[in-house]
């Protein structure tokens, strides 16, 4: 049971956080932070908090576990105003998509508090964002990848791992520069694709009306462009060298298809849309229990 949870940020993760552990019985009170006054008090009326207010030092106090939900631009800002604040027991955790920097950040905040904060990253979300698109399922049997560094304290990350598990998450552990290189990758890539390829056709003549045409792959292919586009800028920006590596080896492969397709090169083009059809098979098919 975690008796007071402090939760700055809440948004889609942070509020959904909320509603799970209070779903599962693992939380007494609630104090939410933020800077959007209707948010905050959006998440009252839903019953996310029981309380709230704008200032991140009178949030933390008396808190035993802190949870920062915020935008990875406003993580640092956030970790020197809480740090003063918390108490001798409180273990802080954030959600942040690129570990690394979070990690560096910590240190300089935190210093001998360090090693009570838990880095941490839940594998689950939609392209909607605020509280009201918050709901207690979201990170039902979804990974959520811890990254603790050499100084955390384990009973601390026992503690993170046992209020993600109240969540119905899959709790994994792995370090902060392998989980930049993967969700690179496989989260990071991805969005930047999605927002190149609406930001390409929204530049073509406005008379093609391609939109128009939009079918049902279009629509799943480029659905995370409606993600926040300041998350995912901060995203970019923090796990720049990850991205940027990840954006080369797809420019390379890229390339590849677009020789094959110069060459009328079919077998090329078949071999490789056969093999990205089985490893996709593959790996994220669901097997059969």
């Amino acid at each position: 049971m975690i008796q007071r949870l402090c939760v700055i940020g809440v948004g889609l993760i942070g509020g959904s956080l909320a509603r799970s552990l209070r779903s599962a019985g693992a939380v007494g009170s609630v104090i939410g932070c933020g800077r959007g006054q209707p948010n905050l008090e959006a998440a009252m009326r839903l019953g996310v908090i029981d309380e709230f207010t704008s200032e991140p030092a009178a949030a933390v106090a008396g808190a035993d576990m802190v949870v920062v939900a915020t935008t990875l631009g406003a993580t640092g800002e956030i970790f020197d105003k809480i740090a003063p604040a918390i108490s001798s027991h409180a273990i802080v955790t954030d959600v942040g998509s690129a570990k690394q920097r979070v990690i560096d950040l910590a240190k300089i905040s935190f210093a001998d508090a360090f090693p009570r904060f838990v880095p941490g990253h839940p594998i689950a979300g939609t392209e909607q964002s605020g509280v009201e698109a918050s709901f207690a399922e979201l990170f039902r049997d979804h990974q959520v990848i811890l990254t603790p560094a050499a100084q955390t304290d384990p009973a601390a990350l026992a503690e993170v791992e046992q209020m993600w598990c109240a969540t119905g998450a899959i709790v994994t552990h792995m370090q902060a520069d392998q989980h930049d290189k993967v969700l690179a990758a496989t989260s990071h890539l991805p969005h930047m694709l999605a927002y190149a390829l609406v930001e390409c056709l929204a530049s073509t003549d406005k008379t093609d009306n391609v939109f128009n045409y939009a079918a049902g792959g279009f629509r799943d292919f480029t659905r995370i462009a409606s993600s926040s586009p300041e998350m995912w800028r901060d995203i970019a920006l923090d796990n720049r060298a990850a991205l940027l590596r990840a954006i080369g080896q797809f420019q390379t492969t890229f390339a590849d298809l677009r020789t094959a397709l110069e060459r009328e090169d079919g077998d090329a083009l078949r071999q490789m849309f056969s093999h990205a059809k089985s490893v996709r098979d593959r790996a994220l098919t669901p097997r059969s229990k």
